[in-house]
Order: structure tokens, then sequence, then C-alpha cells
């Protein structure tokens, strides 16, 4: 993410943006909340002076337009964020016409500009700040190796996408070609998706991610140097989430959002076996937070969003699904000024999945209760 500008007074104004990448878009859909006003560049329908005698004629025009935003959308796969809502601003030449107050669509993607004016959550602007900096960090791939599989997922600021599965269907014992033609073809589709600056997990039990670093090393030296090997027990996923919580990451990059995820949820579920030093569900949590006991709190981003999205009063309690603590922002300023920490958890990472099931919201306490 690249931050264009920032004019703020007491939290309030603008904060102008330039998302680069599918991370960058999916840190927007939690960054964009309802009633916020985005400005994007866009194309409309717009009617010109001439056009009230020639009503047909209507063209659509590039403009920098404000909407009141109602309704956000993430598309993963098609690499866009879909915020929509009500035009309040546009600026277009005199002798164009805006129908101020009608709806349309913003279609924002990598490469594509926006502003974005709210009060804005302390949550919000650390979430900007990590985007930023993550811009600067390396891209990892974590491929993962049996003899006869792999499994290649790119790790990404919300959990780690698999991008392709190579089987074969031989192992040593149909001979030595056959398995160097099974580690060519993960080396070509390995090599597809390597940028510049990417760095190489190859990660599985045994020795075969051993003899596949060799035959990399032998294709070509300049990637086998960007190559760390690292023992886990099994492929796929259960192989992405063992070499994380081995701190495959922080060996590369100083802390990144998914390994911290994946160490802290173990934390907390190793805290809970042991009936040990861990609130989860709302009331628990809730508790907690009263007797200043909360180390680190555990919250999910679709919690976080969803309360939001209902919006608090001062004399009610809304529900999101099973949530049901009062003032959530409230609730968040009361956990840090008590000396607590918050991590905000990606509900598309396994580690998120496993907050959800716990309540969406858990916290690993600094003494018991």
């Amino acid at each position: 993410m690249k931050l264009i500008k920032k004019v703020l007074k007491d939290n309030t104004g603008e904060i102008q943006l330039l998302p680069q990448n599918l991370d960058d878009i999916w840190h927007l859909k939690y960054i964009i909340e309802r009633d916020d006003l985005v400005f994007s560049q866009t194309r409309r329908d717009v009617e010109g002076a001439d056009d009230k005698i020639r009503p047909e004629k209507r063209e659509k025009k590039k403009m920098w337009l404000g909407i009141e935003v109602e309704e956000i959308k993430f598309h993963k796969f098609s690499n866009r964020l879909r915020i929509s809502g009500k035009i309040r601003e546009g600026a277009q030449k005199s002798r164009d016409k805006i129908d101020l107050g009608s709806y349309h669509t913003l279609n924002i993607e990598p490469g594509t500009e926006l502003s974005i004016i709210k009060e804005w959550k302390k949550d919000q602007l650390d979430r900007i700040k990590e985007a930023v900096n993550a811009s600067n960090q390396p891209k990892i791939v974590i491929l993962t190796v049996e003899e006869g599989e792999a499994s290649v997922g790119v790790v990404r600021q919300y959990g780690i996408d698999e991008s392709f599965k190579i089987s074969s269907s031989s192992g040593k014992s149909s001979g030595e070609s056959m398995r160097n033609d099974f580690f060519a073809e993960i080396f070509a589709q390995v090599s597809q998706t390597l940028e510049q600056d990417t760095r190489i997990v190859i990660a599985g039990p045994g020795f075969t991610k051993n003899d596949l670093y060799r035959y990399i090393k032998g294709r070509d030296q300049k990637i086998a140097d960007r190559i760390i090997l690292e023992d886990v027990s099994s492929i796929g996923v259960s192989g992405f989430q063992e070499a994380l919580r081995r701190g495959v990451i922080e060996r590369i990059v100083k802390e990144s959002r998914i390994s911290k995820e994946a160490r802290y949820i173990e934390i907390l579920l190793e805290e809970i076996a042991k009936n040990g030093l861990a609130a989860y569900g709302e009331k628990e949590v809730e508790r907690a937070d009263e007797c200043g006991a909360i180390e680190t709190l555990l919250i999910l981003d679709e919690y976080v969003r969803g309360k939001r999205e209902l919006g608090d009063t001062e004399d009610q309690r809304f529900s999101v699904g099973k949530y049901s603590i009062c003032h959530i922002d409230r609730f968040l300023k009361s956990v840090e000024a008590k000396g607590g920490r918050i991590i905000v958890f990606s509900s598309d990472f396994e580690p998120g999945k496993k907050l959800e099931g716990l309540g969406g919201i858990s916290a690993v306490l600094r003494f018991k209760i």
C-alpha cells in the first residue's frame, strides 16, 4: 500500500491511498465502512447540455467521484473491491450533469487511487501502517513436498493462498528419470510465480525436500540462493501451518501478520487446554477486561466489522451472530488503556477460523480470574 496523503485532525479527515496488490485490496475491506465518503476515478454516464435535445446521446466519462458508502464487497478471485453508495460529490466539466444522490459503484483494483474521508479508528490507522510497511517486505512462497506430491502456497497478509498442486504416480522405485520429471514440473511452476525479491520455503518430511533443493540448485543458482529448507510432518495446508508455527516467516521478515496469528492461537489453545491464562467467549473476555487481566486480545476482523456495521448506542446491546459485547470501539480502547495488546485475526486464515469457533473473541491473560 502506498500512502499518498494524510490530513487528519483529532483522527478525523482524509487519507489518500494507492493499493498495489491483492493484500491491499483485502485491507481496504476492513478500513472502509458504511457512511464513509470515498472518492476514486471512475466512469459514469453523464448528460451534457445538448442531451436535452437528443436524450439518447449519453456517454461514459472518466471523473473523480465521491460516494457515501452503503455496501462493500471483496471479490478475491477478480482482485477487486466494489464500493457502492449514493453520489455526494463529483469533479467534472461544467457542461456535464451528475445526478447527485443516485447510486454508483466504485471498482477498486491494484493501481486504483482512492481517498477516504471519515472519523478514523485506531485499528484502521494501524492497518494502513501495517499495509504500507508490508509493501517493503519480500514475497514468500511455501512449497511443501514429499515423494510424488507437492503443494505450493503464496503467503499473503490474510492467509496462504494455495496456488497449485502437483502429483506424480511414481516414486523412487519408478526410476530416477520419473522423479526428475516430477522435480522439473515443480521447478517450472514455481519459476512462473516468482518475483525479483520472492523468497521460497521448501518444507516437508524426509529427504525429498533436500533432493528438490539440489535439483533447483543445479538448474538455477540464483533461485536456490532464495530457498530456506524446513522440516514439517505433512504437506498442503497442514504443512503450511506447521511451517508458520516453526517460525520460518520470522527468519525472512521480522514478523508477519499471519505468523503472529498462528503463534498466538497456539498459545491460546495451550492455555485453554490446561485451564490456564485464557478467556474465551464474550462474557469471559468482558470480565477479564473489567479486572485488567487481558495481556493480549485476540479478535476476529469480521467480528469488529459486523459490530460497526450494526452500530453501537449508549443504551442498547447489539448482536452479530453470537456476539453481544456492547460498544466495540469503547471496549478496544478499554483493553489498550489497561496495557493490553490487540491482534485482529483474519477470518480467511486457519487461526481465524479457530478463533471463530471460540466465539470470535478470546484473550491471553496476565493472571487467572
